[in-house]
């Protein structure tokens, strides 16, 4: 049975523009999404893997343009599609199942006046499945904005935000020890920081590269043979 709908109408988002580290490495895609209202067609793709800031980014522009907010996997009916008409919209993982017939009005609806179409996905339109010709036409001629992993000034600086935000004065060989070490993705600097944080606490130990030597052995890293 298919799921119902949702559509997320100017929900507020704990995301901050401000709070989003631009780099050389993804400096293009912000160019591009800062280019709203004049995408050419009303729309915008913004393709990353997992963790390099695509819904960070996705959200804070959808708080800004007031953008309703659909996300893959539900299933859209004529009434839903008609109530988006007019207004910018953030279509959330649409290489995950959009639906042919949905993706196809609603990036046809992107380019009337009020619209707007920006989507996120891990993968170019180029490479998403689509069995109307129509759709596949409009797909590959999609603009595409690339936000690659984070890189080390991106990852350093988020890890330091983050220590930050706790009030945490790390040891000056702990960040780059982690760089080295942990997966390139904002949501793991958070986690690891908040591992060290509540590991430091319980143990009573200062936050150092020991102590995060210790947690990712433990998570099963295996043992740190080079440092």
């Amino acid at each position: 049975m298919a799921r119902q709908f949702r559509l997320e109408l100017g929900r507020p988002t704990p995301f901050r523009r401000a709070d989003f580290i631009v780099s050389p490495q993804n400096a293009d895609a912000v160019r591009a999404l800062d280019a709203w209202p004049n995408w050419h067609g009303g729309c915008l793709t913004l393709v990353g893997p997992a963790g390099s800031g695509k819904s960070h980014l996705a959200l804070t522009w959808a708080a800004c343009a007031h953008a309703a907010i659909v996300r893959a996997g539900d299933t859209p009916s004529p009434l839903d599609l008609e109530r988006l008409a007019g207004r910018p919209v953030l279509f959330e993982d649409a290489d995950r199942g959009a639906g042919d017939e949905a993706l196809f009005h609603l990036i046809n609806m992107a380019g009337a006046p009020g619209g707007g179409l920006l989507l996120t996905a891990r993968t170019p339109p180029s490479a998403w499945a689509a069995a109307l010709p129509d759709l596949r036409s409009r797909l590959n001629a999609l603009p595409v904005a690339e936000l690659p992993a984070p890189d080390d000034a991106i990852l350093t600086a988020t890890l330091n935000k983050f220590f930050r935000e706790r009030n945490i004065k790390p040891a000056d060989d702990l960040i780059p020890y982690l760089l080295r070490r942990i997966e390139r993705s904002i949501p793991r600097a958070l986690e690891i920081v908040v591992l060290l944080d509540e590991a430091a606490d319980a143990e009573q130990r200062p936050i150092s590269r020991a102590l995060a030597r210790q947690i990712l052995e433990n998570e099963g890293a295996g043992p740190d043979l080079f440092d």
